[in-house]
């Protein structure tokens, strides 16, 4: 596209990686049986969760961070989750979403990862994979340095995502929604409701998922098309 800003979103858990990378994290840093203890006060939250999604995924997502990270050393866990997030992509990466990730960046196109997953350690496998960017859930941390478990901003999923991108294009690239500046052609790939938002703003919407037309991006070109096609 000549005389265009391309911009690449990429979405994390699902997309760049084999499934989720959340309860990964968290046993992770608090330990086997934190994680079970939590998962089991909170099973009427997860289970409603898993059920309808949306308002009530982030809830009980926000409410396990709570009772899992609650309290704990801000600074510890950022080093902590920064290693847990290179050896987690290492091992879960998805080569063919990687191949594609850096074709854009061969040609010269903005890429950023747009993620609900902590930033934490999103931004250590985004640093990795050498894109421009990063959107991603965010941590709150209180005075004392210690964090809360709450998210700051809310849970960066469905639009939440759109919006955390568009931030980041407006202040990275001059773009804004609503036309004043350039607006980049937007690539976007994602495997979930999660990622709709991000899928249907953009030019090229891309679904990465693997349940085909059993899937709820359906509607999207399929990563193999993409592929095959440029």
């Amino acid at each position: 596209m000549p005389g265009h800003v391309v911009v690449a979103a990429f979405d994390f858990d699902g997309t760049l990686t084999r499934g989720g990378s959340v309860w990964k994290f968290l046993t992770a840093m608090c330990g086997r049986d934190a994680v079970v203890s939590a998962g089991i006060a909170l099973f009427p939250k997860l289970l409603r969760a898993a059920l309808f999604g949306g308002e009530a995924a982030d809830t009980a997502k926000e409410a396990l961070f709570v009772r899992t990270l609650a309290g704990r050393s801000a600074p510890e866990i950022s080093e902590r989750a920064a290693v847990f997030g290179v050896a987690h992509y290492r091992r879960r990466n998805r080569t063919k979403v990687r191949a594609r990730l850096d074709w854009h960046r061969r040609q010269g196109h903005h890429v950023v990862v747009v993620s609900a997953s902590p930033e934490y350690y999103v931004g250590a496998a985004a640093s990795e994979l050498g894109v421009d960017g990063v959107a991603a859930t965010q941590l709150e941390v209180d005075g004392d340095g210690k964090l809360t478990g709450h998210f700051q901003g809310g849970n960066c999923r469905g639009a939440q995502k759109l919006e955390r991108l568009e931030r980041w294009m407006e202040a990275s690239l001059g773009a804004t929604p609503d036309g004043d500046g350039a607006q980049p052609y937007l690539w976007a790939y994602g495997n979930s409701a999660g990622d709709l938002e991000m899928l249907q703003a953009a030019d090229i919407g891309v679904d990465a998922g693997r349940l085909g037309r059993f899937g709820k991006l359906r509607k999207f070109r399929r990563l193999g098309d993409v592929l095959t096609a440029w």
